[in-house]
């Protein structure tokens, strides 16, 4: 008898869901889009999924410019993240949802990359810039890919401060941060966008993004077989 399929929360709107939704429905799980501020927990995690800047006049920092703040999305995305997080279920946050984690959390965020920082963090949303990137040795994401891992890129915000409990496990050559994770808690964060580097999306010129699914999908399974035994 097969593993249950485990129910996934994804942050973003139906319409702007297909590349998460395809990577969680590869990887094992059923996606279940709704960019709203009533958690399902239902669900066995959480996709924070990218999208634009977070508005700093919310957390209280100082005005850098950016894309038009969306504050219902990030009012929405805070409820979410702090529901799961309580629930003590698996969240995966990626690029905009890496940094919703570190907000959260209390942490950070340089709200504009400089040029030397930058320079290969703006590509295009066709064509992502791609980079390699250095893990922290036990961590995680070296755990999946080894002490370095080639991938895509397409943000001007990156973490400063990930937050409390969180610890950044990976940077680009610049420093950026590039991963993170929660010291005891099934909380991950990239700064890259693995569903378009895997399945269907996956890139000659990048590592696979399917290690990181599978293994957010295996950590919700735990969470869903150990709540129900």
């Amino acid at each position: 008898m097969s593993e249950p399929r485990p129910r996934i929360q994804l942050s973003c709107e139906r319409g702007a869901s297909a590349a998460y939704a395809d990577a969680v429905t590869a990887a094992g799980g059923i996606p279940c889009p709704g960019h709203s501020p009533e958690p399902d927990l239902s669900c066995a995690g959480l996709v924070l999924c990218g999208g634009g800047d977070l508005d700093p006049e919310l957390f209280g920092w100082p005005q850098a410019g950016g894309d038009p703040p969306d504050r219902e999305r990030d009012v929405a995305e805070l409820a979410l993240f702090r529901a799961f997080h309580q629930a003590g279920r698996p969240i995966l946050g990626i690029c905009r949802g890496m940094q919703v984690i570190a907000a959260a959390l209390g942490g950070g965020l340089i709200q504009d990359l400089p040029p030397e920082q930058g320079i290969f963090h703006r590509g295009t949303r066709r064509d992502d810039a791609r980079h390699p990137v250095r893990t922290r040795e036990g961590s995680w994401l070296a755990g999946l890919y080894g002490s370095i891992l080639h991938t895509n890129s397409f943000h001007h915000q990156a973490v400063a401060d990930p937050g409390f409990g969180m610890v950044i496990t990976a940077w680009s050559e610049g420093g950026v941060a590039e991963a993170m994770e929660h010291e005891r808690l099934p909380i991950l964060g990239v700064q890259f966008h693995p569903e378009r580097m895997a399945y269907t999306r996956r890139r000659p010129d990048c590592d696979g993004g399917e290690a990181i699914w599978e293994y957010f999908l295996e950590r919700c399974r735990e969470v869903a077989h150990g709540e129900h035994r």
